[in-house]
């Protein structure tokens, strides 16, 4: 810590703290999990597969199961992935429903 670092308000925990030990405190805290429907983490850039048919609400499209899906991303809860496929524009589907290829 030096001396003249900035120091923010942590609404959490109700304490002045140096600006770099708020954004290492966020960053671990942000972290989430996300495992897919056999267990293994999931990462952002990672490959998946459906492991169900899954009926997509308002594109009236099904995508069947074992349908790759490439590069994923993370959305920050545990159980939602964004993904994109050819012909549905913000598809967001459960992790429950895919394995990581």
């Amino acid at each position: 810590m030096s001396a003249d670092e900035d120091y923010v308000y942590d609404e959490e925990s109700g304490e002045w703290m140096p600006a770099s030990e708020l954004a290492a405190k966020q960053a671990t805290t942000e972290s989430v999990e996300v495992r897919d429907a056999v267990g293994n983490l999931l990462q952002d850039g990672d490959q998946v597969t459906l492991v169900k048919d899954l009926n997509v609400k308002g594109a009236g499209q099904t995508l069947k199961q074992g349908t790759l899906i490439k590069s994923i991303r993370l959305t920050g809860d545990a159980q939602e992935i964004d993904c994109r496929y050819p012909g549905i524009k913000g598809l967001v589907l459960r992790a429950e429903f895919v394995k990581k290829r």
